[in-house]
């Protein structure tokens, strides 16, 4: 099983779309800043998880989310779990 996932810093407006077969691991890793790309982002808060049976389904969806349509939905979705939240 594969998932997507789409985290977002805390600290800046600055969103990270990516994949793995250990999601909790990885979150881990890029909130402990062992990441070079998110270290200076973190902490992060997770927006989106998505499975996936495939790898390469798994990596289908991530380009589609690193897409410019991809990015405006995912800003959509995180505004619109916001509001849902107040």
């Amino acid at each position: 099983m594969y998932t997507v996932y789409v985290i977002k810093s805390t600290e800046k407006d600055w969103f990270y779309v990516g994949q793995s077969s250990n999601f909790e691991r990885r979150l881990e890793h890029h909130n402990r800043g062992y990441n070079r790309s998110t270290k200076p982002y973190r902490p992060f808060e997770l927006v989106l998880t998505e499975e996936y049976d495939t790898r390469e389904q798994a990596r289908s969806r991530e380009k589609e989310l690193k897409s410019t349509m991809g990015k405006r939905f995912i800003r959509k979705y995180y505004s619109n779990k916001r509001e849902e939240k107040k």
